[in-house]
């Protein structure tokens, strides 16, 4: 049985890499934060969307780590 692996493409991501790095391979789903209505969205609602929707999060940056901690730290699903 075959698992689809879905991505969420945040801001500071190149995406235009990620889409031709990921555009080979059917079962990895590649969304852009803009895509789904996160453009210009503080780093807590990106992840809470992330964990929500299954995605794990592929960002450049680490700015987001404490943010990711803070869901750790309190139960909150966090994939990837």
């Amino acid at each position: 049985m075959s698992v689809a692996l879905r991505f969420l493409a945040a801001k500071t991501l190149i995406t235009t890499s990620c889409v031709a790095c990921f555009g080979g391979c059917p079962l990895w789903i590649l969304w852009r934060a803009q895509d789904v209505g996160l453009s210009g969205a503080l780093d807590p609602r990106v992840l809470e969307w992330a964990a929500q929707e299954g995605h794990v999060l592929l960002r450049m940056m680490s700015d987001m780590t404490a943010h990711a901690y803070a869901r750790v730290s309190s139960d909150l699903p966090m994939p990837g």
